[in-house]
């Protein structure tokens, strides 16, 4: 007897069972995601992605009778050679039937296709970055919106009363009733102040009443009522025009291995989860350089087998060449993002840091400089060549940060900076203090 729930919640989804599901065949989706991550381009990191997982691993449990407990009666027809009170041996252990065999041709049984959706991918995603809950929840929802007008509503703060559609409305509202307007009523006036000269004093009553039912109505219709009032609406809706540009640059030399490359992608997808969810359209650029820089898709990124020494002024030169050709600063956010072992020739030092403390970091909302390393050394004791300078860099500008990470549980402090923007002004204030 198999017993499964299949009560749904309200979205017509079994989502009490999936969540089950998740947790119990957790390893190996996980095993599946970070798979996937390998593979992945990194503006696909917000979709959904189908992941297998082993067959045993979503098996259901089920209720069986004890084979040594209760009291069982069987009925076997057609065996000739035990009569009534004889005892059945039990079968050698694997004799019987039970459990599943490989057919003849070596095929077996189908390992299981799910599909995670896209907050289930990216709640994976980011379990290994030990983002706090709160930031996950902003990274995953988090849109960028401006208020726009929406029409108008009965109520609302007097900041927001439209005085041009209130009085429309009351003057629609006047006409319909036909209140008695102010000409009519002094030429009423004359009228009585006529016959009053004349002598006509039946006249002059009978206009006095007139003007009196006139005054009462006029009283009764007031100039403004309240269900004239009308105050302007405003809803949220997504930034329609914000875009944004993130250069990724990357050092390719041969001492950047492939474990090097994945956390270095890793910090990609979780900068590009972050500018998506804050910019309508953004654009990835990718550059690649040894002792020359070029531009390049993900896939050469990612696993070009091109390899050689380190100039790191060549990737800053061609990254400024193309803001130039196709990314005005006045159209484009851009954001910067370089991945580094910390290797450089010692005579390209002091281009590097010209290069970014005079042209590149002024152009960028944030630039951050991630140093990969599958080391755990003493980053005080031991200071690689970018390490050194840049931190010169990051003393000076309040938009640089940099860090070092030796896994993808360390990739996480750079975004602190980004998203704690309290302490990032304290920060920038006390160094302004200080020089």
């Amino acid at each position: 007897m198999h017993i499964i729930d299949r009560r749904l919640n309200p979205k017509s989804k079994s989502l009490g069972n999936r969540q089950r599901f998740l947790r119990r065949a957790k390893a190996d989706i996980k095993d599946a995601v970070q798979e996937a991550l390998k593979k992945r381009k990194i503006a696909d990191v917000e979709g959904s992605e189908r992941v297998r997982v082993r067959a045993k691993t979503v098996k259901e449990p089920s209720f069986v009778f004890g084979r040594d407990e209760g009291q069982r009666d069987f009925v076997i027809p057609g065996i000739k050679q035990y009569l009534v009170g004889d005892v059945i041996p039990k079968p050698p252990s694997g004799a019987g039937g039970g459990g599943q065999k490989g057919s003849a041709d070596g095929e077996g049984e189908d390992d299981f296709v799910f599909t995670l959706t896209k907050d289930e991918f990216l709640d994976m995603f980011f379990e290994d970055l030990a983002l706090p809950n709160l930031v996950k929840t902003q990274l995953k929802n988090l849109k960028a919106t401006t208020p726009a007008r929406a029409g108008f509503r009965t109520d609302g703060p007097p900041a927001q009363l439209s005085y041009t559609r209130t009085m429309r409305n009351s003057l629609a509202r006047r006409i319909a009733l036909r209140r008695p307007k102010t000409e009519e009523m002094k030429a009423l006036e004359a009228k009585i102040a006529e016959a009053e000269a004349k002598g006509d004093e039946e006249t002059a009553a009978a206009l006095r009443l007139e003007l009196k039912r006139i005054e009462t109505r006029r009283r009764a219709i007031s100039y403004i009522d309240p269900i004239d009032l009308r105050y302007r609406r405003f809803e949220q809706i997504p930034k329609p025009t914000t875009q944004a540009v993130m250069f990724c640059l990357m050092d390719a030399s041969a001492s950047m291995t492939e474990a090097l490359k994945d956390l270095a992608k890793r910090f990609f997808m979780l900068l590009y989860v972050f500018l998506s969810r804050h910019y309508e359209d953004v654009d990835i650029v990718f550059i690649r350089h040894t002792t020359t820089a070029h531009e390049v898709d993900e896939e050469t990124f990612f696993r070009g087998s091109q390899t050689g020494g380190t100039v790191v002024s060549t990737a800053l030169v061609e990254m400024l060449q193309i803001v130039q050709d196709r990314y005005s600063p006045e159209d484009w956010n851009i954001y910067a993002a370089q991945a580094s072992d910390g290797h450089n020739f010692i005579d390209d030092m002091s281009q590097t840091l010209s290069l970014l403390d005079q042209e590149i970091i002024g152009l960028c909302q944030y630039f951050a400089y991630i140093e990969v390393d599958e080391r755990d050394i003493d980053q005080e004791r031991f200071q690689s060549p970018l390490w050194s300078g840049y931190r010169l860099l990051e003393e000076r500008h309040k938009q640089f940060a940099m860090r070092r990470v030796t896994s993808p549980a360390e990739i996480y402090p750079v975004f602190h900076d980004l998203f704690a923007k309290s302490s990032s002004s304290e920060r920038a204030g006390a160094k302004a203090a200080g020089s």
